[in-house]
């Protein structure tokens, strides 16, 4: 029976392209078909009668082959798809499925086992080749998203940056929109008095640094022009130079013009505002008439200046700011403090570097620049051909006190410009002063040279400060000088403590 079966096999399965062998009991190859001599490179003779194990001098001794016949299918009369992989000596490396079937030969009480082999070597390269190349590109598909996502985070940074500079252009804009319409006195200051050369000399001084200016001086004097001054010589130039007069407005208005307001933060505020310190953030913020701010505002005006924050009105946000502080008053802000109307620690933050701007009566040597500086700029405005000014009329500028300064002075002259029609410049101002001293021009102050200027400045600066030189509150502080070079300054003009 057995024989009849391996003709039947011989005969039929003969044909079969796919390596068959067929095993018995004792796992010895009963036959084997054309296709597995073919493709295992091995004899007839040498293989029927064989045990499995020992073909081709040991190469069919595999661990899963034995797995599969030993362990496996006694357990299953089928088992098909068992994957061996191994390296023959005379073929190569070869990836086989192994199907294996039982055959029960009744007649003779006997059992075969039909092996067909399938060898899939390309077909699981190509198999393993497509997983690495998919898993290559999941891959750099990973890192694509990755750097597509820090982009977009980037973008959105710079975006987000953008709309802020955009926001802050805007507030820029709307400010610099209402500031043209007011009319400024000239942008450089006019002069050549030692005076004003001291002034212009501490504003070199103080331009370059980020350091709080307290700009004094009488009403008129130009102490707006003094703070632009500083401003277009610091390193913050590029900005615009943002503006409040403290006086102009109401306490509660000058606290949202500071700080602004979110929406709804009181009623009739419908949209958020920008306030003045957040308009200058990275520029200077110019505070007129600082002896006006109220006692109440006072304290939050302090902590910007110390911390550099502040909440806006209606928000608990706290917002930082990097705004240079220039304050100007006409007030003396030590009596203010011992008044009770000024805080004192507010006082010592503001007065870290004063700039005294000297009244005209302290300058009279700068009228006449003046007066050819205005007349001129009044006649373009006017349209008008620029008058001559008469000695008389200039002597009599000389001569007069200025309590208005270099304002009233403006307006005096734009009153002649006005009602001047031939060349001439002619005065419908009483400046009531006797005929006679008109062109008295020997009686004017005599004007002091920069040292003694320098010298009485030092000397008012240390006396304030009960001569002392350096630490806290010192004349060093005050000036804006270290000890060696204030010491040496001392010696020179020599000033003396007495």
């Amino acid at each position: 029976m057995q024989k009849a079966f391996i003709n039947v096999f011989n005969n039929v399965l003969g044909s079969v392209r796919e390596p068959l062998l067929v095993l018995d009991n004792s796992h010895k190859v009963v036959g084997a078909n054309p296709s597995f001599y073919k493709n295992f490179c091995v004899t007839q003779e040498n293989t029927e009668g064989a045990l499995i194990y020992d073909l081709g001098n040991g190469q069919w001794n595999i661990p899963k082959l034995r797995e599969l016949l030993e362990d496996v299918l006694p357990q299953n009369c089928v088992f098909n798809d068992f994957e061996v992989e191994h390296s023959f000596e005379n073929i190569g490396p070869k990836i086989m499925h192994l199907n294996a079937r039982k055959i029960n030969l009744k007649s003779i009480d006997a059992q075969l086992i039909l092996l067909a082999i399938e060898d899939v070597t390309e077909r699981e390269h190509y198999k393993r080749n497509l997983e690495e190349i998919v898993e290559a590109r999941t891959s750099e598909l990973a890192l694509a998203r990755q750097a597509a996502e820090k982009e977009k985070e980037t973008a959105e940074t710079a975006l987000l940056e953008i709309q802020k500079l955009k926001k802050q252009l805007e507030d820029e804009k709307a400010y610099l929109t209402e500031e043209i319409k007011l009319e400024h006195n000239h942008e450089n200051i006019i002069g050549k008095s030692d005076a004003l050369k001291y002034v212009l000399y501490k504003v070199e001084q103080i331009a370059a640094t980020h350091t709080t200016v307290l700009v004094l001086g009488e009403t008129g004097t130009g102490k707006e022009l003094v703070a632009r001054a500083v401003h277009h010589s610091s390193p913050r130039k590029k900005r615009a130079l943002v503006k409040i007069n403290c006086a102009a407005l109401p306490a509660n208005l000058i606290e949202n013009e500071l700080f602004g307001h979110e929406k709804g933060a009181f009623t009739g505020s419908s949209a958020r505002q920008l306030g003045r310190f957040e308009i200058a953030n990275g520029a200077t913020l110019f505070l007129d008439e600082i002896g006006e701010l109220p006692l109440e505002l006072q304290g939050k005006l302090l902590r910007v200046i110390q911390d550099g924050e502040f909440e806006r009105l209606g928000s608990p946000h706290t917002i930082k700011v990097d705004a240079r502080i220039i304050a100007a008053t006409n007030r003396n802000l030590a009596q203010e403090v011992k008044k009770g109307n000024f805080r004192e620690d507010l006082w010592y933050r503001l007065n870290v570097f004063p700039i005294t701007m000297p009244p005209l009566r302290d300058r009279i040597e700068d009228i006449p620049l003046l007066v050819a500086f205005y007349v001129k700029k009044i006649a373009r405005r006017l349209g008008k051909d620029t008058p001559i000014v008469p000695k008389l009329m200039m002597d009599t500028f000389l001569n007069y006190d200025w309590p208005g300064n270099v304002r009233e002075l403006e307006n005096i002259l734009e009153r002649a410009v006005i009602i001047s029609s031939g060349p001439k410049l002619r005065m419908v101002d009483d400046f009531n002063k006797p005929l006679a001293s008109l062109g008295n021009t020997h009686k004017k102050k005599e004007a002091k040279t920069l040292e003694q200027v320098e010298h009485d400045h030092i000397v008012q600066v240390l006396e304030q400060t009960n001569w002392k030189v350096s630490g806290k509150n010192s004349a060093t502080q005050i000036l804006g000088l270290n000890r060696s070079t204030l010491r040496a300054r001392m010696r020179k003009l020599d000033i003396i403590k007495p």
